[in-house]
């Protein structure tokens, strides 16, 4: 399992991102940190699930910039 480090070193943004933006990001609770599985935008000072525009119930501590899919790999 990756440790916190290297997965916030992975997370990259700055700030907050525009609510325009769609991101990726990194969540944390008493298990450990966690990518969703979906992008989000952080509107109105509220992260938001990109799909549904539900309000995130986790604790958001990075994102970043989408990252392209490569083909083949999971």
């Amino acid at each position: 399992m990756a440790t916190r480090e290297k997965r916030m070193a992975q997370f990259d943004g700055n700030g907050e991102p525009a609510p325009e933006q769609r991101v990726e990001v990194l969540c944390e609770d008493h298990s450990g940190t966690y990518q969703l599985p979906f992008a989000c935008r952080f509107v109105n000072g509220q992260w938001r699930n990109d799909n549904t525009g539900g309000a995130l119930e986790a604790n958001v501590i990075a994102w970043r910039m989408p990252r392209e899919k490569q083909a083949g790999v999971a």
